[in-house]
């Protein structure tokens, strides 16, 4: 069966890495199209050889590949999917990347130090790409990096549906693990009908890695249903010192939210045993069955990324998806 969808005479064309292929089925359902056949392996060397195997010459190409652990491999099959497009004579070439790589690499800290989020874009710039869609940057200002249009999507309106359907919303909190993230609290805590809001006040070690210290909490939450919005747990050391310090503070329950489940060990323990009520992420990251524990809920975004591709193949409006919040 064709991986391409012809509209007129435009043709859509949508196109899997091999890391997360069943969010990329779940994308091809919403859209009513095919996966393109493609051939990808490794060389003993670790090289990474793909090829498409039909013509997507003159096709919008849409190429889907989540960055998970080890993300520098599922980076450079990307970047040579888009290279291939390109030698392929495709017309437009979309890189769709749920979860930025190296997101958090958004500016130095110190002297001497990289600024990787910007690299990743120079590369899928260099390697051919013509426009990127991400969901939740971890930095707004991600988007000034690409030369070319960035759709950056918002899981918001989804995880917001679900959670208000497990909170109590007379007696609900919005709580941010720390305060750089009050902003997204703020649009949480409007969707939620203009609940409070709090903040964990935390210290961090620039110097050591996925390390924080949840010191005390800003704002009540006793006695209140907490919900914890983030954009993404790796380890999940944050989050469950955050959980701690909430319920010290008299919380009757906490909802851990967030976009990027990248759970790097040891989270998936330690957010089973923080004492949250649930866990909601998304599935813009696979998450293996090792991984998965009781309390923890996964949300499909194959909905938004379908409707945000449908709208750039049909030169629609991205924004209108989010009722003004884009």
């Amino acid at each position: 069966m064709s991986g391409i969808t012809t509209f007129g005479e435009r043709r859509l064309v949508l196109i899997s890495g091999r890391a997360h292929p069943e969010l990329a089925e779940r994308v091809a359902a919403e859209l009513e199209v095919d996966l393109v056949p493609t051939t990808a392996y490794d060389f003993a060397s670790g090289e990474i050889y793909v090829r498409f195997a039909e013509s997507v010459r003159g096709a919008d190409a849409f190429v889907l590949q989540s960055h998970t652990a080890p993300v520098n491999q599922w980076v450079m099959e990307h970047l040579l999917m888009v290279d291939a497009l390109k030698r392929a004579s495709v017309k437009q070439i979309t890189a769709v990347m749920p979860f930025y790589p190296y997101a958090r690499q958004d500016k130095k800290h110190k002297g001497r130090e990289p600024i990787s989020a910007r690299l990743m874009a120079d590369l899928f710039r260099t390697a051919g790409a013509h426009r990127l869609m991400s969901v939740d940057l971890h930095a707004a200002q991600t988007q000034g990096f690409f030369d070319g249009p960035v759709d950056h999507l918002f899981a918001m309106p989804t995880l917001v549906d679900y959670v208000r359907t497990r909170v109590d919303l007379g007696n609900v909190v919005v709580v941010s693990p720390d305060a750089g993230r009050i902003r997204v609290a703020e649009q949480w805590a409007a969707k939620l009908g203009g609940c409070p809001l709090a903040f964990v006040h935390k210290t961090r070690d620039i110097t050591r890695p996925n390390q924080a210290v949840a010191n005390r909490v800003v704002g009540d939450v006793a006695g209140m249903d907490a919900v914890l919005v983030d954009d993404l747990i790796d380890t999940g050391g944050t989050i469950a010192e955050a959980v701690r310090v909430l319920k010290e503070n008299g919380a009757r329950n906490v909802t851990v939210v967030a976009t990027h489940g990248v759970l790097s060990d040891p989270a998936a323990r330690r957010l089973a045993d923080c004492g949250a009520q649930e866990v909601v992420v998304t599935d813009t990251l696979p998450i293996p069955h090792e991984k998965r524990f009781a309390n923890l809920t996964v949300l499909s975004i194959a909905p938004l990324l379908g409707r945000a591709i449908r709208e750039v193949f049909d030169e629609g409006s991205v924004t209108s998806l989010f009722d003004g919040n884009a």
